[in-house]
Order: C-alpha cells, then structure tokens, then sequence
C-alpha cells in the first residue's frame, strides 16, 4: 500500500483576505494567522522544546467549528494537524491549519451506564472529578492534565492498564470530522474499520471531536511512591524484577531511575541527587498493599515514601509528573522480559554518574489486560511488551546532543531484551518512518495503511507519528 502524497507536495494558494473572512464567519472560535499576537499563546505546546508555527489557527468550540476549518483547509489544500492540552507534539506544526480543542472541555457522566462523554479538549482531572462522587473513575494515565482524546487515540497506559486495559479498550464511540469534512459517529457497528484504526493509530484518520469511554467502579487507590538512595539502585532493581512479577493484577507499577533537580520544589532529601523512585498503585486494601510493598521497601534506604490511601483525583502522586511546561525529549520502547542481564545492562548504561543528562530512565510492569486483546478490537500497539523503556531528558542550552546520545545507549544496551516495537503515544520526536511503522504488528500497520488510504487519500493529517506506505 503507497499513500497519496498529493496534498504534500502540491503548493497551496495564498490564502486571501475575503476567504480568511469566510472562515471567520463559519466558526464560532477565534481564527489567527501569524499577524495576530494571540497566536502564539494559542498554539502553544506544554513540550517547550516544540514550536508551531501554523499557517491558521482555529480555536474550536464545538464539533461545527472542526467541520469547518477541515473543509477550508481541504479547499484550500492545506494539512490538518490538531492539539488539546499541548503534550503529545512532538514536531512543529508549519505551514497548516491547527485546530485547538481546548474549548471543548464538556464531560457528561452517566453512573448508570458507568459512561462519560467527552469533549475533545477535556483532561483527565475533569474525568476523575465528575465521575469519583458516584464511586467511579476513568483509567487515566500518570498524568491528570493529560487531554482524554489525545492520550486515548495513541493507546494510553495508565495505573489502572494492568486490571482494565488501555484506554483505547474503553472507548466505546468517537465522533470524528475526516478528511471531506465529514462529522461521523464511529462504533463497532457504525464503521468498525475506522472505529478499530482510530483507537490505537493516533490522529491519522481525522480530528476527534469527543469519545464515549467506560468508567470503572473503583473509588480510591492504595498507592504512591517510594523514593530510595541511588547507591542502592543495584538492589532495588534487581529485587523489583523479581517481585514485579509476583503481582496480581490489580496491582500496577514502575521502577524509574531519576537525577533529581536541585530546584527549592524539590524536598531536601531528594534535591540534586540521584535517586530510585519505585510507583505502586493497587484496587485493593491496604493491608494487602503494605503487605504487597513490603519486600520493596526493605530493599533500598528510603528516602521518602508516600504510599497510602488517596482518592482517584490524586493518582498524579504515583508518577509525580510536571504540571509545568518544560522542554523534553523522549524515547520509548518495549522489552519481552527483565532477566538480571537485562538489569545490570541498565545499570551499566544509566546507573548513579553514567547519564547524567537524563532526568529519567524508567521501566513499567505491563502484562494483564494490557497483554490481552481488547473486548472490541483496536489497533493499539504495545501488547507484546512484559515492561516498557522509557527515557527522558530536560532540554538545557546545548545538552540536546548528550540526551540523546545518553538515551541512544541505554535502548542500546537493553536492545538483546527488546520486542522492536513501542507504545506508539511513547515513540519520541526521532522517530523515523520506518520507526513508526515498527510500533504495530506488520499486519496492523498495514490494515492502517488501508483505512488511512481510504478516509483520507491526499494525506491531510500527516503530524506527529504519522504513518506512511
């Protein structure tokens, strides 16, 4: 299969005033261009290291807004690119039409059905916050400021994943505008094909302007972390590749390498220095989850542990992710088992000195319902993999080079354990074509091929990972 590439390499018209106009009057939302001083703050990405610079900036309110501004660019043979929150760029959007769905941040909970509808631009923090008072909760990732659509199309691995699956395997509906600016409603009756190829093959099929995803019944968490002295890092690992794989399922959790920032946010006892933060989370008591975390926290000095009862608006305390904008790189991937090679690879590649210009190296127990085909089929990458390999480095003035240079040779010297494929919302902005491609099983790449070239044959909405024959 070869996509069209018509719309890629063809020259598109000046855009003239009265057809700015035009667009103007058919949405609701502001319409920038380049001359406009809010566009920068319109576009504008939490990954500081990505800078759009769009031809026009749409600012949705609604599904009709999207409809239009995808057929304006279709008739003025202009891409399509999309962005909610900000965190999944991970190029920049030029010359193109971007779509901001931030606006589009309506949630409508049914306890009943145990559903949500979602609005484009929603987070998971408005998710958790309308569904806990009836008992509830969606299965979010490490992040609650995350956009729902975007983390859900990608796949989306959260604390949750273990028990009830990605977040792709509880979307039940999308509402997407394609490439002739249709709006449809997708499902597993209403056009299965593109309902599989969007869950799970990211924003390559069109602009979603909301999902209907399942909540699960499950009203607080044991959960936290345990951060423990770096000089212990060779204990705490190998005892977590031998306890990781004890758990049930209702237990999820992640083992992660950091070289802490010597920031006053920090606590003293972490500030600057090289640390193991073990995550844990678990549906179930807290005599069992101490019970369950107790041979890991004998396995290292602990510096600081938070593990506890919290509610399901609080997970952001298992990952403790930024909540401000910074500029990061990335790369990820999939690793068949965690033998004690496997261990002392990492500890050889990113132990205490060895990467100093990584902020983080982590591995992430999956296996469970992330292991297993989802009840409806999607194309969601990943389950294959019994851990993922992330690595991720803060940006600074001139240590690009080094961060990947670091993280090179740590997937590198993980590479004899590797599935080859990835989660593809974690391939990274270096990923290339092939790279892509190799995220999915050859047979699901393919099908993606087949339904991107039937919904949108000229290639509209080519950024980000976008797939390629």
């Amino acid at each position: 299969m070869t996509m069209t590439t018509t719309a890629a390499t063809e020259v598109a018209p000046p855009v003239l005033a009265e057809d700015l106009a035009a667009l103007r009057a058919a949405v609701h939302g502001p319409v920038l261009t380049p001359s406009d001083a809010d566009l920068a703050a319109e576009a504008a990405t939490f990954n500081l290291a990505v800078t759009h610079r769009p031809s026009i900036v749409v600012g949705a309110t609604c599904a009709d807004d999207v409809v239009a501004a995808v057929r304006w660019a279709g008739a003025h043979r202009l891409p399509v690119a999309v962005q909610a929150t900000g965190h999944g760029p991970m190029q920049p959007v030029e010359h193109a039409v971007l779509v901001t769905t931030g606006r589009m941040r309506t949630v409508q909970v049914d306890p009943v059905r145990r559903t949500a509808q979602v609005g484009a631009g929603a987070r998971w923090a408005d998710v958790l916050g309308d569904a806990e008072p009836h008992g509830l909760t969606g299965v979010a990732g490490s992040s609650s400021q995350v956009g729902v659509v975007g983390y859900s199309v990608g796949g989306g691995m959260g604390p949750l994943g273990r028990r009830h699956g990605y977040g792709a395997d509880l979307v039940r509906r999308v509402e997407i505008v394609t490439a002739d600016g249709r709006l449809r409603q997708v499902d597993a009756e209403r056009d299965p094909d593109l309902f599989w190829a969007v869950r799970g093959g990211k924003g390559n099929f069109g602009v979603v302007t909301s999902v209907e995803i399942d909540l699960v019944p499950v009203p607080s968490l044991f959960a936290g972390a345990v951060f423990m002295s770096g000089s212990d890092g060779a204990a705490v690992l190998h005892s977590f590749r031998t306890w990781a794989a004890t758990l049930p399922e209702r237990a999820s959790t992640s083992v992660a390498l950091l070289n802490m920032p010597s920031f006053e946010a920090v606590p003293d006892v972490l500030r600057g220095r090289f640390v193991v933060m073990l995550r844990f989370a678990l549906d179930g008591t807290d005599a069992e989850g101490d019970a369950l975390l107790a041979p890991m926290r004998e396995a290292g000095h602990v510096l600081l542990d938070s593990v506890g009862r919290i509610p399901t608006t609080a997970t952001d305390v298992i990952h403790q992710d930024p909540r401000d904008p910074m500029p990061v790189w990335e790369r990820g991937g999939l690793l068949a088992e965690l033998p004690a090679g496997a261990v002392d690879a990492l500890l050889g590649s990113a132990g205490e000195g060895l990467a100093p210009h990584l902020a983080m190296v982590e591995l992430r127990l999956m296996g469970g319902a992330l292991g297993r085909p989802a009840r409806i089929p999607n194309a969601v990458s990943g389950r294959e993999g019994a851990y993922s390999l992330l690595t991720l480095g803060v940006l600074a003035p001139g240590s690009a080079e080094a961060v990947q240079a670091e993280a090179k040779r740590v997937h590198e010297a993980l590479a004899p354990w590797s599935t080859g494929t990835a989660p593809v919302n974690w391939l990274g902005p270096s990923a290339t074509p092939a790279e892509i491609a190799a995220a999915w099983r050859p047979e699901v790449f393919q099908r993606l091929l087949a339904i991107k070239e039937r919904v949108d044959p000229t290639n509209m909405f080519r950024f980000g990972h976008a797939i390629v024959g």
